[in-house]
């Protein structure tokens, strides 16, 4: 398949749309819907902006895979509220957590496929389908680990929504060299020795953002850079130097909890059909229930409806 593919990174963005829209946006029957609507008028934006192909909405199946806290203890624990049944529940505002079954409807409706896996982030399946595309890709995300996806020579891209997704910023390779003095393909690495605590990551003792590039534009990778640390005729500073060394197991672990997955069974993304008349005549109903208001009209246009 040729063309654009758009992959939403989606709790990424229904949380944007829901701090970023009125709370006081609510359906007929009283339902908060400021996610939803942020999170179709985003859709609408990008849709238009970028007229592509095909959009998958990528979703997490498990948004803390025990896979990874087994390597990790720490990944992501601050966000655990409570285990119910054996689940970890992850804090989410009590006037989201409504919305987000109403999102996916949302955009079933409109023919854009939800897609998760087992024991699976978004990032995961953001990094099997970035695989199964022979066409551009854009990764729609406010998730920093997913520039390890840029790929110019693929036509890979990340549009990066942490200034919002009307004002994203497009990143290829040179963005992430001009932000970081890294590749693109460093980024894990880059992750790991810097930490991230919105993952639980702590990172390496000593070794900041400046330490991290200057140690891998060095020696390549992790592995390169342990190698060096392990040797004492090596230039790395000797409080670096221990750091690295009493950090050798973290660092092994948590390479595996950054890296994206990109070997999960999905099939490939389809592309996308316009709503036929009765399709659309469903979705805008189902707007009106919701109360969607604009945001509803907005994306339907874009999917070949009327409003």
């Amino acid at each position: 398949m040729s063309g654009r593919l758009i992959l939403l990174d989606s709790a990424s963005l229904y949380f944007r749309g829901y701090f970023g829209v009125p709370d006081s946006l609510k359906a007929p029957d009283g339902t908060p819907v400021n996610a939803v609507r942020g999170l179709l008028d985003f859709v609408a934006t990008l849709s238009a902006q970028y007229e592509p192909t095909s959009i998958v909405a990528c979703w997490d199946d498990d948004w803390r895979p025990q896979w990874r806290v087994d390597l990790l203890p720490s990944y992501k624990a601050h966000r655990v509220v409570e285990e119910t049944e054996g689940v970890d529940v992850e804090e989410t505002p009590d006037t989201l957590a409504p919305q987000v079954p109403v999102i996916a409807e949302a955009l079933e409706l409109l023919g854009i496929p939800v897609v998760g896996a087992p024991a699976a982030e978004a990032d995961d399946v953001i990094g099997t389908l970035v695989h199964r595309w022979d066409g551009p890709v854009d990764v729609v995300t406010g998730d920093r680990d997913l520039f390890q996806v840029v790929d110019d020579d693929r036509q890979i891209r990340v549009l990066y929504t942490a200034r919002g997704v009307g004002k994203h910023e497009v990143v290829d390779a040179e963005w992430v060299r001009m932000k970081y003095s890294i590749e693109p393909h460093q980024y894990v690495d880059f992750a790991v020795l810097r930490g991230d605590a919105s993952d639980g990551l702590p990172g390496v003792a000593g070794v900041g953002e400046k330490t991290a590039a200057t140690l891998l534009a060095a020696y390549g990778d992790l592995d390169g850079i342990l190698s060096a640390a392990a040797d004492e005729s090596s230039s790395i500073r000797p409080r670096v130097r221990q750091s690295l060394l009493d950090s050798a197991d973290y660092i092994t672990s948590a390479r595996e909890v950054v890296r994206v997955r990109a070997d999960l069974d999905l099939d490939s993304p389809a592309a996308l059909t316009s709503l036929d008349a009765e399709e659309a005549e469903v979705f805008t109903e189902f707007g009106k229930r919701w109360g969607l208001g604009g945001a509803a009209d907005r994306v339907l246009a874009t999917r070949g409806g009327a409003s």
